[in-house]
C-alpha cells in the first residue's frame, strides 16, 4: 500500500485543478537507480495507464506504480511541506535503511 499525507491530497488536488486534469488523471510514482543513495524516486501526473500498473487510493488521491518500484515503496507515504522551509514533495519511506541530505535518493 501507499499513501498520502492531508497535505500531499491538497498540494495534489490543486495542481490538478490549476492544470485543468480530469478526473482519470493520478499520481506515478517510481523508483529509479541513481542518486547519492543508490535509488532515486521520481513522480509526474499521468493519465495513462500501462499494463504492469500496480494502483492504489489513499484520501481520493489514486497512486500508480511499477511491480518494481512497488518492493521498494510499500507503505511509504507522499508527502508535501511547503513554506520557506518547506521541501515541497517529499517520500516518508519506511523501508530507507539510508537517505541523502536532499531526501530524493535512498537506499535499502
Amino acid at each position: 500500500m501507499l499513501f498520502v499525507s492531508e497535505e500531499a491530497k491538497s498540494k495534489i488536488q490543486d495542481l490538478f485543478e490549476k492544470e485543468n486534469r480530469s478526473g482519470d488523471s493520478f499520481v506515478r510514482v517510481s523508483v529509479t537507480s541513481g542518486g547519492c543513495s543508490g535509488l532515486t524516486y521520481m513522480m509526474e501526473f499521468d493519465d495513462q495507464s500501462r499494463p504492469d500498473d500496480q494502483v492504489f487510493e489513499d484520501k481520493g488521491i489514486r497512486i500508480v506504480t511499477d511491480v518494481r518500484s512497488v518492493l521498494y515503496l510499500f507503505n511509504t507515504t507522499l508527502d508535501f511541506s511547503g513554506g520557506l522551509d518547506g521541501k515541497g514533495f517529499h517520500f516518508v519511506n519506511p523501508n530507507a535503511t539510508r537517505t541523502c541530505a536532499c531526501g530524493e535518493s535512498f537506499s535499502v
